[in-house]
């Protein structure tokens, strides 16, 4: 969805106002779930959506399964500028009571590692259950719209839309008390994400932070471009870190970077020129290992094949070669061998960019906006919620969760 001021004089024009209590701008899983709330609560809601169908990137998550919450949720699993904000919506919304909703619906679902909850068959099935609520709630979903202008009326309160049907190729004009803005950020490009959220948010004179893409792969340049690509499709759990962050989880070597959780979670802290750390031998003291090896007279190649991918194995001793049988290594030598082993340093070059990134960091700021109701401070009936807000939450579900308990927390307020 985007915002333009342009109207093509060609089109057919509908000069009947259309009165809404509320009118959210994006149908994704803040919009759809402020909406049913907004609606159970007697308020008369239209959802505005650019795309052909609603809560596109519900669909594609996690591979089409959709990775909607986690068991676990606190405001430890989210960065952003103020991190007290997201404290109240997420404590009054906990990931159990949106387990709840989606068991009274009948949802087959499965928990995998560090307790992630996937839909087990497909991701089209969570998205019935939002357009369900909607439904019962008496919400009305218009996709294929682009929004043209938001005009506040500072008289009589409320807000005027311009927007424009792109598939009968008319625009009409609607009238609001009050105006969520859900339309999401710029990762995943291929779903026409935009800045529109941005926009408004400067329109009416909020601050937004630098915006850049989250939970992205990280990409080389040089000679370590190679040395990965060659490595490509390699996967192995890892420790990575950077600055204060660590994560302990697999790592994937891909044809021109490094990907997988353990990378997707460093990505949100990492900042280009940083280095990042990793673990190759997670839970063992490598260098109490290799002198168990010395002194037993076994082969290292051997060992590390029990711990490591054999792709991997022959790859690590071309790059930093020592002898297989390590009796004739010198103690010291072996110390600074296991240093390498357990803090491999790299220095990305670059993300993979806002299309391999499944969030974005950054956005509106958050002090801008009330954590309770998430009304603007300084436009009475302006909301935002969910992604479109300086609020990014690691991998393992957290971001639906702020979806769902800012959606709530707002619908509440509406």
């Amino acid at each position: 969805m985007t915002l333009s001021t342009n109207h093509t004089t060609s089109h057919a024009v509908s000069h009947a106002i259309n009165h809404w209590d509320v009118v959210i701008i994006g149908a994704g899983a803040s919009g759809l779930m402020c909406a049913a709330t907004a609606g159970y609560n007697g308020k008369r809601v239209l959802v505005l959506d650019h795309a052909p169908k609603a809560a596109a990137k519900i669909r594609i998550s996690g591979g089409g399964k959709c990775n909607f919450t986690n068991l676990t949720v606190t405001p430890a699993h989210f960065i952003c500028q103020n991190p007290h904000f997201v404290k109240s919506a997420l404590s009054r919304y906990p990931s159990s009571a949106f387990i709840e909703l989606v068991e009274r619906h009948g949802l087959e679902y499965e928990t995998r590692e560090l307790g992630k909850l996937f839909c087990t068959q497909r991701a089209s099935d969570l998205i019935q259950i939002l357009r369900t609520e909607c439904d019962w709630a008496g919400v009305e979903v218009q996709t294929h719209t682009q929004l043209n202008t938001v005009r506040a009326l500072p008289e009589e309160g409320g807000f005027v839309l311009d927007i424009t049907d792109t598939l009968n190729a008319t625009h009409s004009v609607l009238q609001t008390q009050k105006v969520v803005v859900a339309s999401g950020a710029l990762s995943f490009a291929k779903l026409k994400a935009s800045g529109l959220g941005y926009q408004l948010a400067k329109q009416f004179g909020l601050n937004v932070l630098t915006t850049s893409p989250g939970l992205v792969p990280l990409v080389f340049e040089g000679k370590w471009s190679d040395r990965i690509a060659a490595l490509s499709g390699v996967a192995l759990d890892v420790v990575a870190s950077c600055q204060q962050a660590q994560f302990a989880e697999a790592m994937l070597f891909t044809h021109n970077g490094l990907s997988g959780p353990a990378m997707l979670q460093i990505s949100n802290y990492w900042h280009i020129g940083e280095p990042v750390h990793i673990n190759l031998l997670p839970g063992l003291v490598a260098l109490d290992e290799l002198k168990k090896l010395k002194n037993s007279g076994q082969s290292l190649v051997k060992w590390l094949n029990q711990t490591w991918p054999k792709r991997f194995t022959q790859a690590w001793l071309e790059w930093f070669p020592i002898e297989h049988q390590l009796s004739n290594v010198p103690d010291e030598l072996l110390a600074d061998y296991a240093q390498k082993l357990t803090q491999w340093t790299l220095y990305p070059n670059d993300t993979a960019g806002y299309d391999k990134a499944e969030v974005t960091l950054g956005g509106v700021d958050t002090d801008e906006v009330s954590s309770k109701t998430f009304e603007a401070k300084k436009q009475p009936g302006l909301y935002f919620i969910g992604e479109v807000l300086d609020v990014t939450g690691q991998l393992g579900g957290y971001n639906f969760q702020w979806a769902w308990a800012s959606g709530v927390a707002c619908g509440l307020a509406l």
